[in-house]
């Protein structure tokens, strides 16, 4: 058993923000304790007249406290009540994820604004595909299981009018099915950097 106190691993602090990649960095942290399962699932109620087994009662003890003291100060409120490991995560769940009704119409939100992504004639390549990236990561922090080839193929679509002969130059010569996120973008800065250049020419040239 994994001893949390003398943990290599720093506990994720959760301040009231970015829930959802909090849980995800909480629930590994829990997972390498060997505590995510009762906080998951809980212990085992035990049979009228019987008592809950003790080291069922030390791990969810353990699984408690490694939750509250990932809790800043103003987030530890919340949970003050609960006694076990299992009601202080649902409750944190519940108050900052949402119902699944709310993730649904969160997440229908994010497609949307997926979808409609468009880059603007003012930025550069890092502004939109950051941009663009952030709205992947937290459409599959809500569980969407958005491909890589989905978001090249958005991010090909959807650039300003000067980048279309690096576009079609990447569609004829690469397979977008193997193409990662972070290759393109390398080729779209390159490209862009080479009609910065050509700018600058023209600029020293009309002198």
């Amino acid at each position: 058993m994994a001893n949390v106190a003398s943990s290599s691993f720093p506990i994720p602090i959760f301040d009231g923000n970015n829930y959802d990649y909090w849980s995800i960095k909480m629930t590994t942290f829990l997972m390498a304790q060997d505590l995510w399962d009762i906080v998951e699932k809980g212990y085992e109620v035990p049979q009228e007249g019987a008592t809950v087994p003790k080291d069922q009662l030390q791990k969810d003890a353990r699984a408690l406290c490694v939750i509250q003291q990932a809790l800043s100060e103003i987030v530890f409120p919340r949970i003050i009540g609960a006694n076990t490991a299992k009601k202080a995560w649902e409750i944190l769940r519940e108050e900052f994820e949402g119902s699944d009704k709310v993730r649904t119409i969160r997440l229908q939100t994010l497609r949307r604004d997926f979808e409609n992504s468009k880059m603007k004639v003012n930025e550069t390549v890092q502004e939109y595909c950051g941009k663009l990236k952030e709205l992947v990561n937290q459409m599959r922090a809500y569980g969407d299981g958005i491909t890589d080839q989905r978001v090249v193929e958005k991010i090909l679509v959807s650039l300003t009018q000067k980048y279309n002969p690096i576009v079609t130059t990447i569609e004829a010569t690469k397979d977008l099915s193997t193409l990662s996120i972070s290759e393109l973008i390398v080729s779209l800065e390159a490209h862009e950097k080479r009609l910065m250049a050509e700018d600058e020419d023209s600029v020293e040239s009309a002198f």
